[in-house]
C-alpha cells in the first residue's frame, strides 16, 4: 500500500507538500498540485480520511446514538441503522453506533466534547429528551429519528404516527371488524414518554372514536412473554374480540403462538395486523403478517442527508418530515368470521347475541380436548 512518502518520492516533492495539497492548510501552485494528484493516481494512494478533514477540522464520522439492551436490533431497526449507513458512506463519511440512552448523559458529554464527530442522530427520541439539551450545549449537529414533544428549531424524520394508524384500523373496520384491540409497548415504556409508544396510543384512540368504537390498548413487555400474556389481558378484557393491531415485534410472535394454544386461528377467528415492521419480519410468521411496513430505510437516509446540511451549515435550514408506514395486507387479517359479535349482532330471533368467534373457538378447543 502506497505512503505519504511514496507520493512524495515520485512527485518530487516533499511529504509536508503532500500533506498541504490533501488538507488545503497552505496554498500550493497548480503545477505542483497537479504533479502530486498525478502521483497519487499512478500509486492508487489513499490518503486517510483524518488528513482528509485537517483543514475543516472535520472527522468525517457521525455518530448514531440508539440505546441498546438485550435484546440488540432486530430487522425493523437495522434498516433505519443500515439506510443510514448507506447514506453517510456515499457522501464520504462513516456512521459510528454508540449505545448512548437519556441515563448516559455523561457519556455523551465526554464524547461530544472531544470533538470525534461530526453530528449526531439520535434514535429511541423520547418525548422529553435530555440528550437533545447535551448536544445543542455543545453545539454539535445533531438530527432526530424521532420527534420530541417540542421540536422548535429541531431537524427531525419520524413515522406519521397517526395516518399509519387510521389506516392500519381503517383496513380492519373495512373487513368488518369492530372489536379492535391494540398492543402497545410496555407500560414503563409509555410512563417514561418514548414518542412511538404514546404517539400511537393517542392515534389509536382517535381512530377508533372516528369510528364510533371503543378503544382499548394492552401494554406488553417485548418479548415473546410479553405478548402471551398481553393476549391473555385482551381477551379477559374484550373476550369478544376480531382484530389485534400490535407495535411489538419481540411480543406479537408470542401473542400469535397464544391465540394458537387457545384454539384460535389467525385470521378466522382473530386478525392480526403489525405495525411499524419490516417485510422480512412480517414474512417470518404463519401465516405471513398483514403489515404497516416501516419505511426504516428511507428515514435513515434522509436523516442523514439532512444532518450533513448542518454539517456544512450550522445555521442551515431546518428540516421537519414525518412518512407512513405502507399497509401490505399479507394472509394474518381477513374478515371477521360469520355470526361473531362485531357490531352487537343479535341472533337469529332478535333476542340472544350470538357467540363471538373467539369464545366459539374456545368451546371447540375444550370440546376436542374432552374428546
Amino acid at each position: 500500500m502506497a505512503t505519504m512518502q511514496d507520493v512524495a518520492r515520485l512527485a518530487q516533492v516533499s511529504v509536508s507538500t503532500v500533506s498541504y495539497v490533501l488538507t488545503g492548510a497552505r496554498p500550493i501552485s497548480q503545477a505542483t498540485r497537479d504533479k502530486v494528484l498525478a502521483a497519487m493516481a499512478e500509486l492508487d494512494y489513499q490518503p486517510n480520511a483524518m488528513a482528509r478533514g485537517l483543514a475543516s477540522r472535520r472527522s468525517r464520522i457521525l455518530g448514531l446514538l440508539l440505546p441498546m439492551d438485550e435484546r440488540g436490533l432486530g430487522a425493523t431497526e437495522t434498516a433505519f441503522v443500515t439506510g443510514a449507513a448507506a447514506a453517510a458512506s456515499v457522501a464520504g463519511y462513516h456512521l459510528v453506533l454508540s449505545p448512548i440512552g437519556v441515563g448516559d448523559l455523561d457519556e455523551l458529554r465526554r464524547l461530544a466534547s472531544q470533538r470525534m464527530l461530526d453530528g449526531a442522530l439520535l434514535m429511541e427520541v423520547q418525548l422529553h429528551d435530555p440528550r437533545v439539551d447535551v448536544l445543542r450545549e455543545l453545539g454539535l449537529p445533531l438530527v432526530l429519528i424521532g420527534r420530541t414533544a417540542d421540536t422548535t428549531d429541531l431537524s427531525y424524520v419520524d413515522i406519521d404516527f397517526d395516518q399509519t394508524v387510521e389506516e392500519a384500523v381503517g383496513h380492519l373496520v373495512a373487513l368488518g371488524h369492530r372489536r379492535i384491540v391494540y398492543v402497545n409497548h410496555s407500560a414503563g415504556t409509555i410512563a417514561e414518554g418514548y414518542g412511538p409508544a404514546t404517539r400511537t396510543r393517542d392515534a389509536f384512540t382517535i381512530a377508533m372514536t372516528g369510528h364510533g368504537l371503543e378503544p382499548l390498548m394492552i401494554p406488553a413487555e417485548d418479548s415473546a412473554a410479553g405478548g402471551r400474556t398481553a393476549l391473555a389481558t385482551a381477551l379477559r378484557q374484550a373476550p369478544d374480540l376480531t382484530a389485534i393491531i400490535a407495535m411489538n415485534e419481540n411480543a406479537v410472535f408470542g401473542l400469535l403462538g397464544e391465540l394458537g394454544g387457545r384454539g384460535l386461528s389467525v385470521p378466522d377467528d382473530v386478525s392480526v395486523v403489525s405495525m411499524v415492521t419490516s417485510p422480512q419480519v412480517a414474512e417470518l410468521a404463519t401465516p405471513a403478517l398483514t403489515a404497516m411496513n416501516s419505511p426504516g430505510s428511507a428515514l435513515g437516509r434522509i436523516a442523514i442527508e439532512t444532518l450533513l446540511r448542518h454539517v456544512d451549515n450550522a445555521n442551515g435550514e431546518i428540516h421537519q418530515q414525518l412518512l407512513p408506514c405502507a399497509l401490505q395486507v399479507r394472509g394474518s387479517s381477513g374478515p371477521p368470521r360469520t355470526g361473531s359479535n362485531t357490531a352487537g349482532n343479535t341472533g337469529a330471533d332478535g333476542d340472544e347475541p350470538t357467540v363471538p368467534s373467539t369464545e366459539a373457538a374456545r368451546r371447540r378447543a375444550a370440546t376436542r380436548r374432552r374428546a
